[in-house]
């Protein structure tokens, strides 16, 4: 890659940012109060964070190992706790912050838990 299609790649990048930031100021009121738009504000983020965590999780090789030792399925049994433990977090607290620092601790817990007993 040449310096010149970083730069450009940068810049293409700043672009769509900017402009999906702009466009809600640029469209007019009327447009913006439909209720069907409203309806997609509402569950869009949702939407978005389930696709996120389901393509994050690693099962690619699990039809393969049956064993409860294998790296693969202690990987994602840990990312499956953590992701439990996460939405139960955010479920009492209701803190985005409290519950991303319970995932994450839970994951890296789960994972030393799953390798130095079970591995």
């Amino acid at each position: 890659m040449t310096s010149s299609y970083l730069i450009l790649a940068t810049l293409a990048m700043a672009g769509v940012t900017f402009i999906t930031r702009a466009l809600p100021a640029l469209i007019p009121r009327k447009l913006l109060d439909k209720p069907w738009l409203h309806r997609l504000n509402e569950s869009l983020p949702l939407s978005v964070m389930v696709l996120l965590i389901l393509t994050s999780l690693s099962y690619q090789d699990l039809s393969t190992t049956t064993s409860l030792h294998s790296a693969e399925l202690q990987l994602l049994l840990a990312q499956v706790g953590a992701l439990l433990l996460t939405l139960l977090a955010y479920h009492i607290s209701r803190q985005l912050l409290v519950s991303m620092i319970a995932g994450i601790a839970s994951l890296n817990g789960l994972l030393w838990l799953f390798t130095n007993f079970l591995g």
